[in-house]
């Protein structure tokens, strides 16, 4: 059976939440054809056995249990997995993201847009720990990936099956996909949605993501733009360090014959071949960079384009 739209909703320690959460969904989207997905990434509360109770009354409702905690990123890629809707929202469990905003970003997707992202305008959470980290990283996402978004960090998106289906999630890249999406030429657009301040449970968040976003980015950053071509990323590396080690060379060279200092006495005789030896280091990785990269996409037999429609094709 195919739906109008997946809900899928990872979670974690959220018993406080789960018997309104399911409350309000049904609420606000009654009548509309949907399934809630939810996926326990390896809650040690009352998480999962509360949410077998509501499947005795909710069919709507279906839950994937995992293992352990394996994050908010595996437990979103499980839910996308096993949705069939034609589209996907994925959403927070501890009722900060209001299931009302529904129906606005389908909405949006009507009008011909691939993802749909949720900007929280009226953020509801301390600024020093939760706003100003994320008003930085999205400004710094933003500039790198050129999708200009104003909250990342919203789980509350909207995305068609077809375009999740090309996007491949690791480690923590659930909050990139925007972006990753836009590499495969979706269509990018944002709304604004309501933010509620948390009422029970506790945040899974912390300061401490800040680096681990950086990190992620930095990924993000090679997927974009050197993923299919490694080496004119190394390779331009490698020509940088070889073309400094061969003006290091010729200076030391002129020091030697204008100025008669000793040639082993020179340091940048070690940094000319220093800077050598990095630059065929740089252009032997892009190498074998390529070599991984063909591996990859042939092995699977993945395409290095996406097709938006086809026309005409028996």
């Amino acid at each position: 059976m195919t739906y109008d739209f997946s809900l899928v909703i990872p979670v974690y320690n959220e018993a406080e939440n789960i018997p309104a959460l399911c409350k309000e969904i049904n609420n606000a989207l009654k009548g509309m054809s949907f399934e809630v997905i939810c996926v326990d990434d390896g809650s040690t509360d009352q998480s999962f056995a509360l949410l077998e109770e509501q499947v005795l009354n909710d069919r709507s409702l279906k839950i994937i249990r995992l293992r352990r905690n394996f994050g908010q990123t595996a437990a979103m890629a499980a839910g996308f997995q096993a949705a069939r809707g034609t589209v996907i929202i994925p959403m927070d469990a501890d009722l900060q993201n209001n299931p009302q905003d529904v129906p606005a970003l389908l909405a949006k997707i009507d009008e011909g847009f691939d993802v749909v992202s949720g900007w929280r305008r009226n953020r509801q959470d301390t600024f020093i720990s939760r706003k100003l980290p994320s008003i930085i990283a999205n400004k710094l996402i933003s500039h790198i990936t050129h999708v200009h978004l104003h909250d990342y960090g919203c789980t509350l998106k909207a995305y068609r099956k077809e375009v999740l289906d090309q996007v491949s999630l690791y480690g923590e890249l659930h909050r990139f996909v925007p972006a990753l999406a836009h590499q495969v030429g979706a269509k990018v657009a944002e709304i604004t949605v309501d933010h509620r301040p948390r009422t029970a449970g506790q945040s899974k968040y912390g300061i401490d993501r800040t680096l681990r976003v950086i990190l992620d980015l930095i990924t993000v950053k090679f997927l974009l733009k050197y993923a299919t071509r490694p080496l004119q990323l190394f390779g331009k590396w490698g020509l940088g360090s070889c073309g400094l080690s061969l003006l290091t060379l010729m200076v030391t060279f002129y020091m030697k014959y204008a100025d008669g200092l000793s040639m082993n006495r020179n340091p940048l005789l070690i940094l000319s071949a220093f800077l050598l030896f990095a630059g065929v280091q740089f252009v032997a990785l892009g190498l074998l960079g390529e070599l991984v990269t063909r591996t990859y996409h042939e092995a699977q037999d993945k395409p290095i384009y996406t097709v938006r429609e086809r026309v005409n094709f028996d």
